[in-house]
Order: C-alpha cells, then sequence, then structure tokens
C-alpha cells in the first residue's frame, strides 16, 4: 500500500496556498484543482513551487520530501520565480506601504464635507461640478471647521453657506413649477381627448335622448347627454368632466342628482364629493398658473412699454421737423 503523503499546493500567483494528503500526482491533480478551483476537464501541470521543476513521474514524486510545495498551472499559465526584496532595500518598501496604509485609514475617517472643502480650496471653481447632495452636505457643515478648512474668516463661510443654501431653494422652486405645470399641460390634454371622443347612445334614466353628436341638452336635468353618460357610465366620473360640467353638478345637489342619475342618496353624495375634490383642486391649479403667468409678464411686457416710451419722446421732434 501507497504511503499518504502530505504535501502543499498554490496557484501561479502564490495567493492560494493549501496542505493536502495523498497517494499519488494524480491524486494530487485531482484535489489540487478541487481547493484551487480549477475545472476538472482542463488539464494541469505540476511543478515545484521554488524552481519549477516540472513533476510528470510518478516515482520522483514519490521520492520528494514531506510537505513539498507544488504549483499546478492552468492552461497558459506560467512559473515564475518570487519576487524578494533585498536586504538593503527592504526596509524603505516596509515603510513605503506602513505609509500607504496611514494614508488610506485617515482619508476613510475624514468626514465627507472636508473631501468637498478641500476641492473648493483647491479651486472655487469646482463647485459647479457639485450634485445637489454636495451642495446639501457643505451647507450643513459646521462653520466654524468648514472656514478654517477652507482658509476663510467665520463670516465668509458663513455667507457661502446662505448662498448655496439659496441655490438649492431655487432649484426646488424650479422643480415644483415645472411639475406642476407639466400637470396642468396633461389635465388640459386630457379633458380636450375626452371632449373629442364621440358619443353613444344610453337606454333608461331620466331623459332618453338619442344622442348624435353628444352636445344635445337633456330637457329634464339640463345636462348634455354627453355628461350624463359620463356620470351614469364611467368610472371616476369627476375626472372626465369639463370644470363648467363639475361646477353644475356641484351646485345642483344631491337631492337634485338622484332623480336625474336614478342613484340612491349614499352614491349620489359619494359623487358629488369626488367632485367637490375634483374641481377645488383645478382651481387650485389655475390660481398656481395665473401665478406663474403674472411672474413672467412683467419681464415680458417691460421692453414693449420702453419701447412706446421712447417713440412718444421722438414723435415732438419729427413734428418740429
Amino acid at each position: 500500500m501507497t504511503e499518504r503523503k502530505p504535501c502543499k499546493v498554490c496557484n501561479f500567483t502564490r495567493q492560494k496556498s493549501y496542505g493536502l494528503v495523498v497517494n499519488s500526482l494524480d491524486e494530487l491533480k485531482i484535489k489540487g484543482c478541487e481547493s484551487l478551483g480549477f475545472s476538472p476537464s482542463d488539464p494541469v501541470t505540476v511543478v515545484l513551487e521554488d524552481d519549477g521543476t516540472v513533476v510528470e513521474d510518478q516515482a520522483y514524486f514519490l521520492c520528494l520530501p514531506l510537505n513539498t510545495k507544488f504549483m499546478l498551472l492552468n492552461k497558459k499559465e506560467t512559473w515564475s520565480p518570487v519576487r524578494r526584496i533585498d536586504g538593503g532595500t527592504a526596509w524603505m518598501a516596509r515603510d513605503s506601504v506602513l505609509l500607504e496604509c496611514d494614508t488610506v485609514d485617515t482619508s476613510s475617517a475624514a468626514e465627507p464635507w472636508c473631501l468637498l472643502a478641500e476641492q473648493l480650496k483647491q479651486d472655487l471653481a469646482t463647485i459647479i461640478l457639485m450634485s445637489e447632495a454636495d451642495l446639501q452636505t457643505l451647507v450643513n457643515a459646521p462653520c466654524p471647521e468648514l472656514a478654517s478648512a477652507l482658509g476663510f474668516q467665520e463670516k465668509q463661510a458663513e455667507d457661502l453657506q446662505e448662498t448655496l443654501q439659496r441655490v438649492l431653494d431655487r432649484r426646488e422652486e424650479e422643480r415644483q413649477s415645472k411639475e406642476l405645470l407639466q400637470l396642468y399641460l396633461k389635465t388640459v390634454e386630457k379633458e380636450n381627448k375626452q371632449q373629442e371622443k364621440p358619443s353613444q347612445y344610453i337606454p333608461g334614466g331620466a331623459g332618453d335622448v338619442d344622442v348624435t353628436d353628444g352636445m344635445e341638452v337633456d330637457s329634464v336635468s339640463g345636462f348634455m347627454s354627453r355628461t350624463l353618460m359620463v356620470l351614469k357610465g364611467k368610472t371616476s366620473p369627476e375626472t372626465r368632466l369639463s370644470t363648467e360640467d363639475l361646477q353644475m353638478v356641484v351646485t345642483k345637489g344631491v337631492e337634485a342628482m338622484e332623480q336625474v342619475l336614478g342613484w340612491d342618496r349614499v352614491r349620489t353624495s359619494a359623487l358629488l364629493q369626488a367632485c367637490e375634490v375634483e374641481l377645488t383642486r383645478r382651481l387650485q391649479q389655475v390660481q398656481a398658473m395665473q401665478s406663474i403667468r403674472s411672474n413672467i409678464q412683467p419681464d415680458c411686457s417691460r421692453q414693449p412699454s420702453e419701447k412706446t416710451s421712447e417713440e412718444s419722446k421722438e414723435k415732438p421732434g419729427h413734428g418740429s421737423n
């Protein structure tokens, strides 16, 4: 029976090393591939780790001393000697490694705003490239420490933080105004599409009308036939009606709408409540749009007014000639 031999295996980079006990060279290859993560189907070459001697003979393998270290080479991998630093320069490499480690530890422990302050100290123009999160980090930084990091006076650092906060506030206002404008445009587009939809004939209910274009008015309720169709047959009808129709529904009240729709009080009350909420929301949107337009209009009308005043000044001159 072949004696089991303890040995070591590593990959070509020597970063992985495992201890094994095997009976043969073939068993060394199998267990070594499993330990190093090689595919069992890939061919491997066994060499001595210290000098790269290829080991292919079973008898030679058995003659090697215990705990011999082998290197398994996969595919195009080749053996290379260990890179050693001579004794005269080893202390320099060691100090360099320690210095790099200390530097990494120090930077990783620094506050995020310290890194941003260092960038600003080197070039103040980098503030243009900073994200809103970076700007908010600088705003939240302790003012005395920020001033010290930037080499500013504390009052200058405070002014910088106030300016950054105003920039963030302005961006947020612009974003909200844009979202509000988009919401308003979507609502208008939705109403226009609903008004352009072809109407249908609705049997049953008060004031049945054979509708061809949806614009005929029901003599009993006073609503257009298209409006009655939406109220009776659509899901969330309050979102499909025009503002004028919503106002009319809310004005009539629960009792009148019960007779118009032929519903019970609970269902009719729920509809009127939804219409009131939708009407209030639309009015708020209109007010917001008017506020935006009022802020824009003075800038747009300033130039024509100035031009008119200049023309009025020039007219007497032309008359005198």
